[in-house]
């Protein structure tokens, strides 16, 4: 028998944490202890000089800072089959996949029990305070969730998008049902082969139950509003299908067909109820209420490379308030958004100090081997750090590339606010724009569009050096048309907005040409996104790359190949 509700106490939850970020130091050095013990055997450790030892000082002078890349043979050896202890003491028996987004390739992570069980951790505290304040009782969750294919490595792990490890772990089902965040949509639906399939059924198992969802949610708010986006071209088609009892003929996925035969009833009340409630709305406002009239929040990851999508999510969800997600990667998970009713451009997450040994870089440091990495409790509010893990699945100060503000204390323990993905630089000399400047440049121009009624859809950047002197160019895809004037002025607007010193003195003096805003036709990022998953991302951990680098060629040619308009700063 599968957990019930009772057997989650959001009270008890609460008290942990508040007992763990209590005595934030204490338990820091006690899972790097742990870790150490365990992960003893290592060849990784055995070769660190540690000699045993698992104190933090021990550990910083012996253990070196390493990114991916220095990390990546001795994860590929256990990928190709090696059975001796490498990185960890235990077999590692599964993979993840980043995303592949940022590097342009998905990287090798290794995953395991404990990564399981701190995925499960975050996701019940979390819930806990996300509960105090918008209860669920007896509800049903609608998920755009979908899991990729999962393949064997030469050595036999399990490889798989990290999202599709979680998904297809029976742990993950079991605390779904626990914290009353269950999908409404049966598994066949969420390990669906297609995801244009998929997404039409999700869509019409929510329609089914719409008086029982409470949630909506999926892993990015990307994916959230891809898919009211397709709804809005889907939904006269969804009626037929609700009116009639008969699936669309274009779902040919067996499994998908025979799970849904069970769910879809003749319901000419409901259909007619669904094609009014659609068609009274003014340009699509308050989609989300007017379809699921009992949901209490939109839930996923809303920062970073989200928040470009926050005002079409809340131009959906009208009333509705926005939660976004914890904070974690394909490496782990880091901390819990214990605030859910801040806004979600002003969350914060606090650090789970038990789930893995946490270290931070300032940023303004040079990084280098000088610089002194502090632990979790001698951050300062205010300052920006890069953050360094250790895991218990083998990553050993281990730069995520992620840059943090810290925000405050949740009780000894900080809370930080995610900033930006430091390896995103757009840079021709001496300037460095990071993804945040690149964002509030877009988001600026942008707004010389709502008087044309249009939307920035999605959006992208490249650095183009065939040029002398080189030059930024932004891709930028419309919901519709805008007059060329307008174009023209976010053309210079994008231009002006970039603050950055080095930029500024670079374009006054030539030595950085004129903007480049390139217009591509609309459905282009769809192929982008069509490219990522026929390399095997998944749909729920897909990320629009911010930045194109000059090696990224596939991609680069799909955007230069749907350009419809190109505009020339001349803001300088």
């Amino acid at each position: 028998m599968l957990e019930k509700m009772e057997e989650f106490n959001g009270d008890i939850v609460i008290d942990e944490f508040e007992a763990l970020t209590a005595d934030c130091e204490r338990v820091q050095r006690k899972t790097l202890k742990q870790i150490l013990e365990e992960n003893e055997s290592a060849e990784y450790l055995q070769n660190s000089g540690l000699n045993g030892r698992t104190d933090p000082e021990s550990y910083k002078s012996c253990v070196p800072i390493v990114t991916h890349k220095e990390l990546e043979p001795y994860i590929m050896r256990i990928a190709d089959g090696e059975t001796s202890p490498i990185l960890t003491g235990k077999p590692i028996t599964t993979i993840s996949l980043s995303s592949g987004t940022t590097q342009g390739k998905p990287k090798f992570v290794p995953f395991n029990d404990e990564l399981m069980d701190s995925t499960m951790q975050i996701y019940r505290t979390s819930f806990a305070f996300r509960n105090r304040e918008f209860p669920i009782r007896n509800g049903k969750a609608l998920q755009f969730i979908y899991s990729s294919k999962q393949f064997k490595t030469k050595g036999g792990q399990l490889a798989g998008t990290a999202t599709t490890n979680v998904f297809r772990n029976s742990q993950y089902k079991k605390t779904m049902m626990a914290i009353q965040s269950e999908c409404c949509s049966p598994d066949e639906v969420i390990f669906g082969p297609d995801f244009r399939q998929s997404l039409y059924c999700h869509f019409l198992c929510g329609l089914i139950f719409r008086d029982e969802i409470q949630l909506i949610s999926s892993t990015f708010a990307h994916s959230i509003v891809h898919s009211f986006r397709t709804l809005e071209k889907d939904w006269e088609e969804l009626c037929t299908n609700i009116r009639d009892g008969v699936l669309s003929s274009w779902i040919t996925t067996p499994s998908v067909r025979a799970a849904m035969g069970k769910l879809l009833k003749p319901n000419p009340e409901l259909a007619n109820l669904i094609y009014d409630k659609c068609s009274s709305l003014s340009n699509w406002y308050g989609l989300v209420p007017a379809l699921f009239p009992n949901v209490k929040y939109i839930y996923g990851i809303m920062t970073g490379s989200m928040e470009p999508y926050l005002a079409k999510l809340r131009h959906y969800a009208g009333e509705v308030p926005l939660v976004s997600a914890d904070y974690g990667s394909s490496e782990g998970w880091i901390g819990a958004n214990v605030n859910p009713t801040l806004p979600p451009e002003l969350v914060t997450y606090v650090v789970l100090p038990n789930i893995g040994y946490f270290e931070f870089i300032p940023i303004n440091d040079s990084i280098g081997t000088e610089t002194r990495p502090l632990g979790l409790t001698e951050v300062k509010i205010g300052e920006e750090y890069e953050i360094l893990v250790t895991n218990y699945a083998g990553l050993y100060r281990y730069k995520l590339g992620d840059v943090v503000k810290v925000m405050g204390f949740h009780n000894s323990t900080p809370e930080l606010k995610f900033v930006c993905r430091r390896n995103l630089l757009l840079t021709v000399n001496i300037d460095k724009n990071t993804e945040k400047d690149l964002q509030l440049a877009v988001e600026e121009a942008a707004k010389l569009l709502a008087g044309e009624k249009q939307d920035l859809v999605d959006f992208t950047s490249h650095v183009d050096m065939s040029t002398d002197p080189g030059h930024y160019v932004i891709f930028w895809e419309l919901s519709g048309g805008a007059s060329e004037e307008i174009l023209g002025e976010c053309c210079n607007c994008l231009d002006k907005s970039f603050v950055d010193a080095g930029y500024i003195s670079s374009r006054k003096v030539n030595t950085i040409g004129a903007l480049e805003l390139r217009v591509v036709q609309k459905g282009t990022f769809q192929k982008l996104m069509d490219h990522y998953l026929a390399l095997g991302s998944a749909v729920s951990q897909f990320k629009t790359p911010r930045y194109v680098g000059p090696t990224n060629n596939v991609v680069l040619q799909i955007l230069c190949s749907n350009v419809v308009k190109t505009y020339l700063s001349t803001a300088y």
